[in-house]
């Protein structure tokens, strides 16, 4: 009799957490990535400057500016339709994941392609990235950034020998590395790789990932400069009560405005899938849209990372922030829409800057910038839906601390709002809409703090081992009809073997003897092992039942469990979420109480 250990397979050994000291090898590889993300921030942030010079001032320069200073007149709106044919030639020529705002790629490479990104990806996307926006295209870099950061971590991590989970974690290192050094927010990279790349909240992944972008938020200082990118004045340390109610007030026009631009962005994109020309045509398109933005209210064009930073300063007349929000808002989406290359979160921190502006018009006076603050917080919580990820920004992109409770009091609002009203965020409708399903709910999984004496069938039927065949035949007519595997144990109920039904049945019709059907090399499980490890064990052996021993070396047989009783355990979880019931009663004069009433409603 061989009994196959289960703790050869899976651990047995339980823990707050599973990580191995391979996380040293992994961390040790990050901080390489971290490394190489800093530098490709830089060159794409250099790249959009030489194209922006080009395109706008004909000249060879890769230092900063913004293309609202051109003057090309009424032929500004050629400059973004030559840049959406460029992109469109190079999308259908080249890859066609360059298209879209880097996030939803970088999701659709970690779930679906093994964390796989195509070496050619990590060049064409900074590239049309840059072209995009060099052209007057309202968008950011941070999402071309994060995919191409993303690229460079999932490179490094396919010239090692590594598992999927660990290129996972490589490919959002270089994510979030690109982000940190582009926006000097480490703590906010780090916190959007949990939110939103990992899928998971492990110190395997989470440890390389905040390495990574502390490492590439150290070698900014020394290639872009120290933060923060968006210094405001000091506002007050309490905040009135007036003031926190508004600002409730604040995430909640945030979160309308948020489901506004979502749907505007997808409405954009269902539109040109009607048109009878080629996909290749669209981002030119796009780009007469924008070329017409760029015409009625040129600040629209570019990042606007110098907008952005007056909009939170205060120094911004009402024509401009309602220019901003109304003209920067429509091009962003529709452009977006026609399947071009560029990010979302600094469009839309200049948008929420810019609702905040008009907020100030008339929201109580909090201080120079405060409500743009406030509600460029608000618009990333909403529209992204990483709320956590949005207060860190915020915070570390202007070193305001005192802003951080009316800061979070906006978010919450406003990522309560777009959770209530919309199905899927920006980010993960475009994964939707390529046939997946995505969740953002991350929970305890039931099958993790049920042990499997909760669940284990402790009425069984069990074969004596010098049992006469007639006699073993006659238990197995008798025995519960849903049990399918009989242990077979000795004088002292010790485990010696196994049969299923099938097999006594073949014994029944003198196909085959019971020695010769017994199986004696069984895989158990033990009444003090996590479900979850009895579930990763049937997956390994492919076995569906499982017979229940004593961890000692008698090996007593104490029950069995099977694929329907880790179901009853799900259903358990269930009846936790939909049971509704009065557990405390109050007890009033006259002998009169509330009945106790549950319902599953």
């Amino acid at each position: 009799m061989k009994i196959l250990d289960p703790g050869k397979t899976i651990s047995n050994k339980l823990g707050d957490f599973t990580t191995t000291p391979r996380l040293l090898r992994i961390s040790a590889l990050a901080l390489g990535v971290g490394s190489i993300s800093a530098f490709v921030a830089l060159g794409l942030l250099k790249l959009i400057a030489l194209f922006t010079n080009v395109f706008f001032f004909q000249r060879i320069s890769a230092a900063a500016v913004q293309p609202g200073g051109h003057r090309l007149g009424v032929f500004v709106i050629l400059v973004p339709i030559i840049g959406g044919i460029i992109i469109g030639l190079m999308a259908r020529y080249g890859s066609e994941r360059i298209r879209g705002h880097g996030i939803p790629e970088a999701i659709e490479a970690i779930l679906l392609n093994g964390s796989r990104v195509e070496p050619k990806l990590a060049i064409l996307k900074p590239v049309s990235s840059a072209i995009s926006i060099g052209s007057g295209g309202p968008f950011g870099a941070e999402g071309p950034i994060i995919m191409t950061g993303g690229a460079f971590g999932s490179m490094a991590a396919q010239f090692f020998h590594l598992t999927s989970t660990e290129r996972k974690t490589l490919l959002v290192a270089g994510a979030a590395g690109g982000m940190s050094a582009t926006f000097a927010s480490p703590v906010a990279a780090a916190m959007l790789a949990a939110e939103l790349l990992l899928f998971e909240w492990k110190p395997r992944s989470l440890i390389p990932v905040a390495l990574a972008s502390s490492t590439a938020a150290v070698l900014r200082r020394y290639v872009l400069g120290l933060g923060p990118l968006f210094p405001v004045p000091p506002h007050p340390a309490n905040v009135s009560p007036e003031g926190l109610v508004f600002c409730a007030i604040a995430g909640l026009l945030a979160g309308v405005l948020s489901a506004l631009l979502t749907n505007l962005v997808y409405w954009s994109e269902d539109t040109f899938h009607k048109l009878p020309i080629h996909w290749m045509w669209w981002p030119a398109i796009g780009g007469l849209m924008i070329g017409l933005g760029g015409i009625l209210f040129p600040q629209a064009l570019g990042v606007g990372y110098e907008t952005i930073a007056n909009l939170i300063e205060g120094d911004v007349p009402r024509n401009i922030i309602i220019g901003v929000l109304i003209v920067k808002s429509a091009i962003w989406a529709l452009a977006l829409g026609s399947g071009t290359s560029g990010g979302v979160l600094a469009p839309l921190l200049m948008i929420g800057g810019a609702l905040g502006g008009v907020e100030s018009i008339f929201f109580p006076n909090e201080g120079i910038g405060f409500w743009p603050l406030i509600s460029m917080g608000a618009i990333l919580g909403g529209t992204m839906r990483v709320p956590f990820t949005a207060v860190i920004f915020v915070l570390e992109l202007t070193h305001d601390l005192n802003a951080f409770l009316p800061l979070f009091i906006a978010v919450i609002v406003a990522y309560a709002f777009t959770v209530l009203v919309m199905k899927r965020s920006i980010l993960t409708e475009e994964i939707s809409r390529r046939g997946f399903h995505l969740s953002r709910e991350y929970a305890i999984d039931p099958l993790e703090i049920l042990f499997v004496r909760d669940v284990m069938r402790t009425s069984i039927t069990t074969l004596p081992q010098d049992g006469d065949t007639d006699g073993v035949l006659h238990m197995m007519r008798t025995a519960d009809p849903a049990q399918r595997l009989f242990p077979i144990v000795n004088d002292q109920a010790r485990l010696t073997g196994v049969l299923t039904r099938q097999d006594l049945q073949n014994v029944e019709f003198r196909a085959a003897t019971i020695a010769e059907l017994k199986k004696t090399n069984v895989v158990t499980a033990f009444p003090d092992e996590p479900l979850r490890l009895v579930v990763y064990r049937m997956a390994e052996t492919g076995l569906t039942r499982m017979p229940v021993v004593d961890r000692s070396q008698s090996l007593k047989v104490l029950g069995m469990i099977s694929l329907s009783d880790l179901l009853r355990a799900r259903t358990r979880d269930l009846e936790e979420e939909r049971r509704r019931e009065r557990v405390l009663r109050l007890r009033v004069p006259f002998g009169f109480s509330p009945v106790q009433k549950s319902d599953t409603r």
